[in-house]
């Protein structure tokens, strides 16, 4: 399998788009956070000192988005179209977060996706760690995606 952001010599580099054509591309990422039902209810009763949890989180994952090129070497500058940022209380103790990110170009989405919502999921926890440092982050995985050459993406269940 050649790896695309390779050179022959074994060099990174950041692979070429030039030649691509623009199109539609979609990616929805998912991360989960499992913590104290005394921190899910502190949450949905905004009764973090810090503020509104989601809220926060929310604006960092979409500002995350933004920002992925400044934190992923060989990523291409995007012109986002959108990004957005779900909540889902999945159960007392488990808190699942869905990102997901648009834009018109030559390259996917993928690593926009995966960024907010793995920055949405730590700002949870920056937010919260006072009431509960045992919060673990867990499975952060691209659940779909769409656009370019490749077509969709979806993730088996």
């Amino acid at each position: 399998m050649e790896l695309s952001h390779v050179d022959g010599s074994g060099a990174a580099r950041m692979v070429d788009v030039s030649g691509k054509s623009d199109t539609t591309r979609r990616a929805v990422a998912k991360a989960t956070l499992r913590m104290k039902s005394e921190t899910i209810i502190a949450i949905k009763k905004s009764a973090v000192k810090k503020g509104d949890v989601l809220a926060v989180a929310r604006v960092a994952g979409i500002m995350a988005a933004k920002k992925t090129p400044d934190l992923i070497p060989l990523c291409h500058k995007l012109a986002i179209s959108s990004a957005a940022i779900d909540f889902y209380f999945v159960d007392d103790v488990t808190l699942s977060i869905r990102s997901e990110v648009v834009c018109k170009g030559a390259t996917g989405v993928e690593m926009e996706a995966l960024t907010a919502a793995s920055v949405a999921a730590l700002t949870v926890y920056d937010m919260v760690k006072a009431i509960d440092r045992g919060m673990t982050i867990e499975n952060i995985y691209l659940e779909s995606k769409e656009g370019g050459k490749s077509g969709r993406y979806e993730r088996n269940k």
